[in-house]
């Protein structure tokens, strides 16, 4: 009976942690829309074409939030995918978990920051943005290993292949993004697009596991 009664608040906290975990990823990627404000033109000087061009003049802004909106998405498929092993908790995890979930909350800031700053040629925004990934990849990799280690008894089902996959892709794009603080600084413009090749070398890599796991069985 006492065992039955660890197991439920076992699984109760492991609840808790995350149904607050959702609740920080869902404020984050609705503060991001915030910083969209609507052009406001009075009469007479209201017209079609002084909205458009308003709107011409947050296209950096709609940049940031797509950018930003895609990898909140992306760190939560993957923080779903992290907790969907965890079968316990230790007091360092609920600290690793807190700190991933800091940076995550950071980011409408770091967005806006950017965004306000793109394509003007000062590189402070694009530094904090950056920080802000590497926050991101940091403490998600930490998460990994942690659960991953077989001493702590936190997981079930996670091979050391998917271990080693999950951990590359907590490394990957932090430093993707370390070299496009880099591009930057030669050519703003091709920098400011390269964040939307992230999915497409993350896709590559998720099907290079997965026919190396194929190959395996």
């Amino acid at each position: 009976m006492e065992q039955l009664h660890n197991e439920l608040k076992k699984e109760f906290q492991l609840e808790r942690m995350i149904l607050f975990s959702d609740a920080v990823f869902a404020i984050a990627i609705t503060l991001l829309v915030i910083e969209l404000k609507v052009p406001e033109i009075e009469r007479p000087e209201l017209t079609d074409s002084r909205l458009l061009s308003a709107l011409a003049h947050m296209l950096p802004k709609f940049f940031g939030y797509i950018v930003s909106f895609m990898f909140i998405g992306i760190y939560w498929t993957v923080h779903h995918r992290l907790f969907g092993y965890v079968v316990n908790y230790t007091p360092k995890l609920l600290r690793l978990n807190l700190f991933f979930l800091f940076a995550v909350a950071l980011m409408p800031f770091s967005t806006a920051f950017y965004s306000e700053y793109l394509m003007k040629h000062v590189l402070t925004p694009v530094i904090f943005y950056t920080g802000n990934i590497i926050l991101l990849g940091f403490f998600n990799l930490l998460m990994w290993q942690h659960i991953g280690n077989p001493k702590n008894k936190l997981s079930e089902g996670l091979s050391q292949s998917d271990l080693r996959y999950s951990t590359f892709r907590a490394i990957i794009v932090p430093a993707m993004f370390t070299v496009f603080a880099f591009v930057y600084l030669v050519n703003p413009l091709v920098s400011s697009m390269l964040p939307a090749f992230v999915p497409l070398v993350m896709r590559i890599v998720k099907r290079n596991h997965e026919r190396k796991k194929l190959k395996k069985q």
